[in-house]
Parts: C-alpha cells; structure tokens; sequence
C-alpha cells in the first residue's frame, strides 16, 4: 500500500445516481460493505432460524447466541422497561459486530473506521433516547440534568456539567468504536509491511518470522476486539436509554 490509511478511502463504484445541490451522489465501497453486512446478519437471523429444530444446528446455535447475548445485554443495561426496546438495540449490535466482522476480511473496508458512521447511528439513538423521555416523562425529563440534593447555589454550574455531559456521550461512543477498529487495523499493517520489508531484505528474511507471529496474534485479538466493541457500544446504548425510562 501506498498509505497506511489507503484502506480506509471511500470511493465511488457506481456512475452518479442523483445530485444534490450539485454535488453528485454515487454508491460507495462503504455502502457496500455496509449493505454486505446488513443482508449476511438478516440471512443469519432468518435462515438459520427457519427450520426451527428441536435439536438446533450450528448456524440455529449462533443465531440463538447472538440473540440471547443480546438480550440479556439489554436487560441489564436498561433494565426491564427497555425491552420494548430489543429490536432497536438489536439492531445496533449486529449492525456493528457485523461491519467489525466483514472489516477483518482481505481487501475489505472496515465501516466502522469512519467516525461518521458510527457518529450517524450515535444520533439517531440519542434522537431516540430524548423523544422517548419526553413522551415518557415529559417535561420531567429535564431533572436529569439536576442532581438530586444539591444546593441552590451549585445547581446552575452543575446543570451545565450535566448537559455538556450528555451531549458528550454521542461523541464518545463513536470516537471509542472509530479509534478502536482504526489502531487495530494500521497496527497489522505495521507489522505485515515489516515482515515484508525484512523479506525483501535477502539477510533477515530469517526474522520475518517475529513480526509474522504477532501479526497473527493481533488478527486474532482484533477479532475479538470486533465482538467486545459491538457489545460495548450496544451496552453503553442500553445504558444511556435507561435514563429516559427510569429517571425520576
């Protein structure tokens, strides 16, 4: 590669579809891989749970996993109220662990480096987490903001905290996800293209074999660093939306 970040370009694979305000809109290699992810999680879900067996198979097993993983996320993260809430945070989770997954492929595009995509699903849930206040508690959903005993004098710096608090927490959970999947992936690059270099060297092609080794360990810690961060951001998402349902 030319760049370290050439993996993570978005570019154009289709002729403009349409424009707005002049500037032409195209399907992109993170469209795709984004379409890629949604169709094999909707595959899973569906197809493996179809046949319904008394005696699930593999793909039953893994779909049943993740559901259940799932759920009992959301139950301890939002507790009880939230689980009219499942499809929602459902959909987060495979939507992220599925992108995460397909970005550990050769010559794929991990989404999820893009702060934008994971700042775009930050939105709309906390879009959600205050309509569903709202509606819930109306307009006694703003004593969020103000902590319980405080006295007066201390309640206006406080409130201020407490609001630049809450709107910190989109920022938060894309720039984690985003950092996360970013580092991993520059860092097998590091590695590959030093085992490449000691290859080409001809005299320590005989030590290419260490930075190959670890290249191999971290592919396989940043696999599971694709699960941990789908779930920790599902379980944060749980978290922030329990405060909408249960704040008093």
């Amino acid at each position: 590669m030319a760049s370290l970040l050439e993996e993570f370009e978005i570019h154009s694979i289709s002729a403009p579809l349409f424009s707005v305000d002049g500037h032409a809109v195209t399907f992109t290699n993170s469209a795709l891989f984004m379409v890629i992810a949604i169709t094999a999680c909707t595959a899973l879900m569906v197809g493996a749970m179809r046949p319904q067996a008394v005696v699930p198979g593999r793909w039953q097993m893994l779909a049943e996993k993740i559901y259940n993983l799932a759920a009992d996320m959301l139950q301890a993260g939002g507790g009880e109220k939230a689980r009219p809430f499942f499809p929602f945070i459902f959909t987060i989770f495979t939507f992220i662990l599925f992108c995460n997954l397909f970005g550990m492929l050769p010559g794929s595009l991990s989404v999820t480096s893009h702060i934008i995509i994971n700042f775009a699903i930050a939105m709309f849930l906390f879009a959600v987490i205050i309509v569903t206040g709202f509606v819930r508690q109306g307009w006694h959903f703003l004593s969020l903001f103000v902590p319980s005993g405080l006295p007066k004098v201390m309640v206006p710096p406080m409130v201020l905290i407490e609001i630049l608090s809450f709107a910190v927490r989109p920022f938060s959970l894309s720039i984690r996800l985003f950092a996360n999947m970013l580092a991993g992936h520059i860092l097998l690059q590091v590695f590959a293209g030093m085992a490449a270099t000691m290859l080409a060297a001809g005299w320590l092609a005989g030590f290419s074999i260490l930075p190959m080794g670890v290249n191999i360990a971290i592919t396989g810690f940043e696999f599971f660093v694709a699960c941990f961060q789908a779930y920790i951001y599902a379980i944060l998402s749980s978290i922030y939306l329990r405060d909408a349902l249960e704040h008093h």
